[in-house]
């Protein structure tokens, strides 16, 4: 490997390090080792080289992607001219992103989209940041290319219907059309989006890119910053996240499954060997099982971190000797009847996204009032075996806390924790109040399912 090349490859892992996928020094010298028998000229074998050594979990991946193609680009510059993307010569006289040219290429994309060219796509995508996302004349510091300029211009998703008619006119049927559709639309956004990124990387060098615009991976992505295609996938890494903790308590457990020495037993049997104890004793370890009591605000944008801890922590229902759910924004609600066994992970979203409005009188987040109404009518749900778990980011619109109210449950439970979606810098700001309540319950910061899993792990 080049001087040029190890740098750009320890450029990379550190990227990678940076947007949460770990690399360790072991699986740097097994990426090393495996291109001493690659073919550097072929970019797909580097690519899968690098996925085989360094990636672990698929949630990973699509950073794994981004991040290798701004460090690996597949173009340089503007690319390489093919005959199909040759001007004619109308285009050639008149200005780069004209009528005629537009016109030309959406044509060609419908036509790609259709058939399901996934060669001809990447080249339109290519085209079509070079001829419309060129952001000419910006100051310094701002990026030249746009891939939001690029797609407002040739306007794929205008192009939906006319793919469906023609996927049906081929025997397809309408709900199938559609969806391949959107899928083929979509993936062609991602190759602009891609193509922009490779750009600005040539501008401004792919480590400025990888800091602003390349999202972090699944795992270490913030649940408030999740838009909707996150959020499934999220959702989907719920219940393999379950049963990696699963497996994981289970064998911690095997291995304490011995309680404390018993010392006088250990040196009673030690006078057969002369006072040397060769053999130890143990008492029996006492079987405890947390009863888990979870509260949780579902207003704004803390409902999806709500949603998937409530989802993480029912699908780790038998780490638990009893778990109960509550939701409020003003109003407190149960809705521990939503985690049926089996329930489809989608249709629980479905359902306490349809109950947050039962868990608001007034509209309007009061933390104070949902604790005086849980102490009223459901503090008979926490014990001495009880561990209570609140979920949500303190923001309660400058209403009275009611901080002896929540000092007392607290003391009904075993043990209470406060788990928060914010970054620390924000709490105390605004109508937060982080510290006050942090005084009285453990706040905990927890903006990620990396975050969640661990909290889940150690309060089992």
């Amino acid at each position: 490997m080049s001087s040029g090349l190890l740098t750009t490859h320890i450029a990379f892992l550190e990227a990678l390090r940076g947007a949460g996928v770990p690399v360790s020094l072991a699986e740097d010298l097994d990426a090393i080792a495996a291109f001493s028998v690659l073919d550097w000229g072929d970019r797909e074998a580097i690519r899968q080289g690098y996925a085989a050594t360094l990636v672990k979990r698929p949630a990973q991946r699509p950073t794994f992607e981004a991040l290798f193609d701004l460090y690996f680009p597949r173009l340089v510059g503007a690319g390489v001219p093919t005959p199909g993307s040759a001007e004619t010569a109308d285009e050639q006289t008149s200005p780069r992103d004209s009528g005629p040219a537009l016109d030309r290429l959406r044509a060609e994309l419908a036509e790609s989209l259709t058939a399901g060219d996934e060669a001809s796509l990447q080249r339109l995508a290519t085209e079509a940041v070079g001829r419309f996302g060129a952001m000419r004349g910006r100051g310094p510091g701002l990026s030249g290319w746009s891939a939001y300029t690029t797609l407002q211009r040739v306007a794929p998703q205008t192009l939906v219907d006319q793919v469906v008619a023609a996927l049906m006119a081929a025997g397809r049927v309408d709900g199938e059309a559609r969806r391949q559709a959107d899928r083929r639309v979509g993936a062609f956004t991602a190759l602009v989006e891609a193509d922009a990124r490779r750009r600005i990387a040539e501008e401004k060098g792919p480590d400025h890119v990888a800091q602003v615009a390349v999202r972090p991976s699944l795992d270490h992505l913030d649940f408030t910053a999740a838009r909707q295609a996150d959020l499934e996938a999220m959702r989907r890494e719920i219940y393999p996240l379950a049963r990696r903790l699963a497996t994981r308590l289970a064998r911690e457990r095997h291995a304490r499954r011995r309680g404390p020495l018993d010392f006088r037993r250990t040196v009673r049997a030690s006078m057969s060997t002369g006072g040397v104890p060769l053999t130890t004793h143990h008492r029996p370890r006492r079987p405890h099982r947390t009863e888990l009591v979870v509260l949780c605000d579902v207003s704004g944008s803390v409902a999806n971190f709500a949603q998937f801890t409530l989802m993480l922590v029912h699908a780790l229902h038998e780490q638990f000797g009893k778990v109960r759910a509550f939701t409020f924004v003003d109003q407190v609600h149960e809705v521990t009847d939503v985690f049926r066994p089996g329930a489809d992970p989608g249709e629980v979203l479905a359902d306490l996204a349809a109950r947050t409005g039962q868990a608001a009188l007034w509209g309007r987040t009061n933390y104070g009032r949902a604790f005086a109404t849980f102490a009223e009518e459901y503090a008979d749900a926490l014990g001495p075996k009880s561990s209570l778990l609140i979920l949500g980011d303190a923001r309660s619109n400058y209403s009275d806390l009611n901080l002896p109210v929540l000092r007392e449950l607290a003391g009904r439970a075993r043990h209470a924790y406060w788990l928060n979606p914010e970054h620390p810098r924000h709490w105390d700001t605004g109508d937060s109040a982080a510290t006050a309540y942090a005084e009285v319950v453990a706040m905990v910061e927890c903006r990620n399912l990396t975050q969640l899993g661990e909290f889940v792990h150690d309060l089992a």
